[in-house]
């Protein structure tokens, strides 16, 4: 049994980390790094006989490696970058390139491409200014008059 017990150990730990690959909840690879690392400490003539502290050990691994790798996942799916598509507009100043009447539309021309804007408060703004894009609503653009 001590032979085959760091065998079993590292098959299992194989095991884990494989169904992590189509599982990828940070949980399955904390279980095979345990089984694995105790697959390794299996081999210690001390541990080799005892099968109740060689699954003590793998639970106290797989339990900090699972607190370890709960930090690394968090800091991994937060960082979600920057704003994609008409969202990375917010912030950007643009020019009024047709007035944007009371309560209406108009367009705002940013970074050459034009958009369809309303005033953010149903202000009238003439052709030429320039403006901030506050918000995005659909495919509208929300500005108010930048400040110069």
């Amino acid at each position: 049994m001590s032979l085959l017990a760091w065998h079993i150990w590292m098959i299992l730990g194989i095991i884990f980390i494989i169904i992590e690959i189509f599982d990828p909840a940070f949980f399955f690879i904390s279980l095979g790094i345990g089984a694995i690392v105790t697959s390794l400490m299996s081999m210690i003539p001390f541990i080799q006989g005892g099968l109740w502290l060689q699954i003590l050990l793998f639970g106290i691994f797989s339990f900090i490696v699972f607190l370890f790798m709960r930090k690394f996942g968090k800091k991994l799916l937060q960082n979600h970058g920057s704003e994609t598509n008409v969202y990375a507009l917010k912030g950007k100043v643009g020019h009024v390139s047709v007035a944007i009447p009371q309560e209406g539309k108009g367009y705002v021309k940013v970074g050459g491409e034009e958009w369809v804007a309303i005033s953010e408060d149903s202000q009238p703004i003439e052709t030429g200014s320039k403006v901030s894009i506050i918000n995005i609503d659909g495919n509208k653009l929300i500005v108010k008059k930048a400040e110069t």
